[in-house]
């Protein structure tokens, strides 16, 4: 019996009890399902008496103990219990339990799959580094947990566009061309300019597509450098995310805000709506009436328009394209910017719950328990580059997934790059690959998993909790949706990759000798597809491979 097929039981006592006159209550649409911490306290719990108690004035504990004598009748339920304030505690049978294990294999990579954004068009916009040199690790977090955030969402149902916001206007972009002509002239950086070896090699880069460059009058040089140098490394920024299985959908060029006219038509659309004032020379968005701690200069006293002035036009370009749930994703300094971008879409006459701000904190990399602090070709950063080169793929995606962006990251190297079990993706990659070779060798021995396993076979307490595991998986994406919270399914897992080692360790799987392969064989063997596909599925959403061999 998987969750959806109890949630239906469940609705039909409360039915039942209804029309025998013991409840007075409204059926409701859908039966909250969660997983105990302890299996003592059953397979399935359920608050859906405290939540009838208000409307059928009862206390909850008495909706319960009706609700609980109806359930108990139904067919592959063991055992109801009452608990606490009215929750209902529910125990399956060892063949409703196992019975999941056949639904995981039918369903496949679609296991785990929601609907609780089904309809919803989500802009997710993450990394957004500017061109002006290589994505560092902070950028490189945002890299990972963004595009599994973007799996996720997908995953429950989302219509989800990926989005980079190129910051290709803007005095960055001058310093950066001023960087590029210094280096091609073999001249000392600007001042205020970039630094590091990638800044000689794109300058070269220019140089090679158009010799006379350096030559050129300065203002005309500079312009020639600006953009060959910036699409060249935009280019590099490209071709470094898509190495990191880190691909977009909408490649957004702040410059196209400004050359359209979308910024001025916002900033004369937030003016005619009373939102901005003059002073000081400036124009000001009135932000603190919508909770920002202090107004923002839209317009500087110079008449050029300020960054939160292409913030208005590109939330306008956004909600134009249908999306009714905007996310971005930025770094540790932009914190100001949750109540600066909800008061703009509040000023504009939108709602604020379309615009939603995650703040990504810093990470730091650790070798022998000192800090990496340099990486030359980027300068005073660490690149993304760096860190593929020092991790590989897989182990940095799900070590900069696994912790919450909440927290500062300390990444020790020596940690992920170990082939032990301490080392958390090498724990879970070698339990699909465990279980790819178990499969192996049973179809060496010429076991086939036959469709008629018997689910009450699965009855000893490693597979019990096994089942208890995958039957989670769908509750954990669900939670990492709403969440925002990726790294609930990294841990997950983990949890799953222990519960199968612990229940290979102590639950013989294939015959031995001349042991001929029996019902309890079969059975195990679907549980084992199903818990590979489950780890398959799970590291699929984090963008890390499953190995079938290691």
């Amino acid at each position: 019996m998987n969750p959806e097929q109890l949630a239906d039981a469940i609705k039909a006592a409360l039915a039942a009890a209804v029309d025998a006159g013991e409840l007075h209550v409204t059926i409701p649409d859908e039966i909250t399902l969660d997983r105990p911490r302890s299996r003592e306290h059953g397979d399935y719990a359920t608050p859906v008496a405290l939540k009838l108690a208000k409307g059928a004035g009862r206390p909850p504990r008495e909706i319960a103990e009706v609700l609980a004598r109806r359930v108990a009748d139904i067919a592959g339920i063991s055992r109801v219990e009452v608990a606490g304030p009215g929750f209902l505690n529910i125990t399956l049978d060892t063949a409703a339990a196992g019975a999941l294990v056949g639904a995981v294999v039918a369903a496949g990579a679609g296991y785990g799959a929601g609907a609780s954004y089904a309809g919803r068009m989500v802009n997710l916009e993450f990394v957004s580094a500017n061109p002006t040199g290589p994505v560092h690790i902070g950028g490189a977090r945002w890299a990972a947990v963004g595009d599994a955030l973007g799996r996720i969402l997908s995953a429950q149902g989302a219509a989800v566009t990926r989005e980079y916001y190129f910051n290709d206007a803007g005095a960055q972009i001058d310093r950066f061309a001023r960087s590029l002509l210094a280096a091609a002239r073999n001249q000392p950086a600007p001042d205020d300019g970039y630094s590091g070896d990638y800044i000689a090699d794109i300058a070269a880069a220019v140089v090679a597509q158009r010799p006379d460059a350096p030559e050129l009058p300065d203002a005309e040089a500079t312009e020639v450098f600006r953009v060959i140098g910036v699409n060249r490394m935009f280019d590099e920024i490209k071709q470094t995310l898509h190495a990191f299985r880190t691909d977009f959908d909408v490649y957004f060029h702040e410059d196209s805000l400004h050359a359209s006219g979308a910024v001025r038509a916002a900033v004369e659309r937030i003016k005619a709506s009373g939102h901005l004032y003059a002073a000081d020379g400036a124009w000001w968005l009135r932000s603190t009436d919508y909770g920002d701690d202090k107004d923002r200069v839209v317009i500087k006293s110079d008449g050029d328009p300020a960054y939160i002035a292409g913030d208005l036009a590109y939330f306008l370009d956004k909600r134009a394209r249908g999306f009714d749930l905007c996310i971005y994703m930025l770094g540790a300094d932009h914190h100001g910017y949750i109540s600066r971008l909800k008061a703009a879409a509040a000023a504009l006459g939108d709602d604020p719950a379309a615009v939603e701000v995650l703040i990504g904190q810093m990470v730091n990399l650790v070798r022998d328990g000192e800090p990496v602090r340099m990486s030359k070709r980027a300068g005073t950063v660490i690149a993304l580059d760096d860190l593929i080169d020092a991790l590989g793929v897989d182990a940095a995606r799900y070590a900069l997934i696994r912790y919450s962006v909440d927290t500062t990251l300390d990444l020790d190297l020596d940690l992920w790059t170990r082939q032990t079990n301490d080392n958390p993706v090498f724990y879970v990659q070698y339990a699909h690959a465990r279980l790819a070779s178990l499969a192996r060798n049973a179809a060496d021995l010429g076991i086939e998993l036959t469709s008629d396993y018997d689910p009450a076979l699965l009855d000893t307490e490693r597979e019990s909790q096994l089942i208890a595991l995958l039957a989670a998986y769908p509750q954990v994406l669900t939670a990492a949706a709403e969440l925002r919270e990726p790294h609930r399914v990294a841990r997950y897992l983990e949890d799953l990759a222990s519960g199968y080692h612990k229940f290979y360790d102590s639950v013989r799987v294939l015959p031995m000798g001349d042991e001929e392969a029996g019902p309890a064989t079969i059975s195990r063997l679907w549980l084992c597809r199903a818990t590979q596909q489950v780890l398959a599925n799970g590291l699929a959403v984090l963008g890390v491979s499953a190995p079938e061999r290691m």
